[in-house]
């Protein structure tokens, strides 16, 4: 069975592209907004791993990793933030919580896809109890 991953972007070519490259590997949920995304959790569904975006409307995605994070239920979920937001180190020095790792759009999908692996081999060392 495969992983599920959870994309969270508004931006429909990258949604696409993501899902080319990701889909062999893995199972994909793909959300246009922090709220439509939060919701999807809310329903019950629990993915292995989340990328998200930072700039999108209404929800952003420091928003909604945010609440993520200080959530009992998803705190745990490994979380890649794949941006193209000008200010993306500063934002990344701001966050108050812990992301698991932080790419540049435009992305060479073989880093997103170690970035992506390190991630879920660390969660699963930690969750193998």
């Amino acid at each position: 069975m495969k992983k599920t991953l959870l994309i969270v972007d508004d931006d429909l070519s990258i949604l696409k592209l993501l899902n080319f490259i990701l889909s062999k590997e893995y199972e994909i949920v793909v959300k246009n907004n922090g709220i439509e995304a939060f919701g999807w959790l809310e329903d019950g569904n629990m993915p292995k791993l989340i990328i998200s975006d930072l700039q999108m409307p209404y929800f952003d995605g420091q928003s909604f990793i945010k609440n993520v994070k200080i959530s009992g239920f998803y705190r745990d979920i490994p979380v890649i933030v794949l941006s193209a937001a000008h200010d993306l180190d500063e934002q990344i020095a701001n966050m108050p919580f812990k992301v698991d790792a932080f790419i540049h759009k435009p992305f060479n999908p073989t880093t997103l896809k170690a970035a992506i692996n390190q991630a879920l081999q660390v969660y699963d060392a930690a969750n193998s109890n």
